[in-house]
């Protein structure tokens, strides 16, 4: 008798979950750390008392599974939003066909480039790929770009299949990248900064170190995604995704000869008008001020790049509509990196700046404002199952939250950490880090949470503080990948339509050689002495 396993839909997967924390809140009893508010690196913080856990009166959950995906409808929202917002922008921006035509574009540079010998025996992919994750990885070390990465997963997929890869490739080319360069972090301030501060540590030190890690674990995973592309270019059936992608090949089937290409007045006007509209920002802001941990500098970037766009439009608009839309993709991401580095940007802003572009991209097109409004709700539409598993997710915490069970878990695995040895300590740790992040995805919140009492064992177990940051941003960044709870990585599995146990069953295997992988970069925080530490 022949037996098929059929995945089980995304938000059946995260239901299960659910009810599974319910019966943890009726075996794990309910606790509480007093909390209090302190300023980490100028901005106010609420962080626990260490010492002062107390049991509280159990809250088991029964029929509050129901109620939870409320609430996590209700936490998970800025996301949520943010996904609609971007899907129905890019389907506007879809609509014009110029990802089509960048694609086609994109290609013909690929063939043009591999006349180069050298080209050639790298393989021209092989170098766009590994060039194309450096760059995210680097985000991810600086910045913390994570969800920033579910707007660039709607490019890289289909830019991936035209490859002739598949969708976990053109994830592996954002997210996966930008999240290892998270968990390899230099510089960043939701992790490392947060961390240092709360643990007394002087503020970005230990740089060095940190950069090898990063080198180290970001050529990892580079190797890894260049092995399996390489396997799924030879034989595309043999990804787990093949017969899901049929989506995005479909969608990409149109033919590039069939695309008319012409520039229409109205591109004309709605480009003059943005270019307006930047100046404006120009004057208002003439001076960007860049602070990226020890990185600190002022320039007057959205002057030049105000220039710089009205340049690039008058020389796309003379060849097509086309690449005039691409030119305001290419700017939107431009304009997201700098707002998110020197005007500290997040969801709202960067929701704004892809409704932006939608709205661009339509007008540039010459349609009307019902034609755009009419799109817009189309791309939200095709979107929605990404938005509900989303909200599913932050049921998840909804539950474990309510039940009173988070501290408890903490300070038990706390207890443990008493009167270890060193490098046993240290892997407690960060075995514990990476655990208790598939619950609290946000690296912050997890520092608010565990570094006051995390710095303070170190101390009891001989540790330097510096080490237990490492175990702490380790532990932040590799389980992100996987966890149920992480409203990001749902968003980025919803807009590229993979379900979440495939993305598990690609992924587990790298994320092992990764876990392990940290853990040997920690033997050194304990048996040498490095700068910083």
């Amino acid at each position: 008798m022949n037996f098929s396993f059929k995945v089980p839909h995304n938000l059946v997967i995260v239901f299960s979950i659910i009810i599974c924390a319910a019966v943890l809140t009726w075996v794990i009893p309910g606790g509480k750390y007093d909390r209090k508010t302190v300023e980490v690196n100028g901005v106010e913080r609420s962080v626990i008392v260490n010492g002062s856990f107390h049991y509280v009166e159990s809250q088991p959950q029964t029929w509050q599974i129901f109620s939870a995906f409320y609430k996590g409808f209700i936490n998970m929202s800025h996301i949520i939003v943010f996904i609609l917002m971007v899907g129905g922008a890019f389907w506007i921006m879809n609509d014009t066909k110029a990802i089509d035509v960048g694609i086609f574009s994109f290609l013909g540079f690929t063939k043009r480039i591999e006349r180069f010998r050298l080209v050639r025996l790298l393989g021209a992919n092989n170098i766009i790929i590994t060039f194309i994750m450096l760059i995210f990885s680097l985000f991810g070390a600086l910045f913390g770009m994570s969800e920033e990465t579910i707007a660039f997963s709607v490019i890289f997929v289909p830019l991936a299949i035209s490859m002739g890869y598949d969708s976990l490739v053109g994830i592996a080319l954002c997210y996966f990248a930008a999240h290892i360069g998270f968990a390899g972090a230099i510089l960043n301030p939701f992790t490392v900064g947060i961390a240092q501060g709360l643990a007394s540590v002087p503020l970005f030190t230990g740089i060095e170190y940190r950069t090898l890690c990063w080198i180290v674990i970001t050529a990892v995973g580079i190797l890894f995604v260049l092995w399996y592309a390489s396997r799924i270019r030879k034989n595309p059936r043999k990804s787990i995704m093949y017969e899901a992608d049929e989506y995005w090949r479909q969608k990409g089937s149109s033919l590039t000869g069939e695309i008319a290409y012409h520039t229409p007045r109205a591109a004309w006007f709605t480009a003059l008008a943005t270019g307006i509209v930047l100046i404006l920002f120009a004057v208002y802001f003439p001076v960007t001020r860049i602070d990226m941990g020890l990185m600190k500098f002022q320039a007057p970037l959205l002057p030049v790049m105000a220039v710089l766009f009205l340049i690039f439009s008058y020389v796309t608009l003379r060849k097509s509509i086309h690449f005039f839309v691409l030119n305001v993709l290419a700017f939107t991401m431009i304009f997201l990196v700098i707002g998110v580095l020197g005007y500290e940007w997040y969801i709202m802003e960067i929701a704004a700046l892809f409704l932006g572009m939608g709205l661009v991209t339509g007008f540039s097109a010459a349609k009307k404002p019902g034609e755009v409004a009419r799109l817009f709700v189309e791309g939200v539409r095709d979107i929605v199952p990404a938005s509900l598993v989303v909200g599913f997710a932050g049921g998840i915490i909804a539950v474990l939250t309510d039940g009173q069970i988070i501290d408890t878990v903490l300070y038990s695995m706390s207890g443990a950490l008493e009167g270890s040895g060193k490098m046993p300590a240290l892997g407690l740790m960060y075995f514990f880090q990476s655990a208790l992040n598939l619950v609290i995805t946000s690296g912050s919140a997890k520092a608010a949470l565990t570094i006051p009492i995390m710095a303070e064992l170190s101390d009891l177990a001989g540790l330097t503080r510096q080490a237990t940051i490492m175990a702490f941003q380790f532990g932040a960044g590799f389980t992100d990948m996987i966890a149920p709870t992480s409203g990001v990585l749902m968003g980025v599995l919803g807009m590229a339509r993979i379900p979440y146990a495939r993305w598990l069953k690609w992924v587990m295997p790298i994320l092992l050689i990764l876990i392990a992988l940290g853990l040997l970069l920690l033997i050194p925080t304990v048996t040498m002495k490095l700068s910083g530490f």
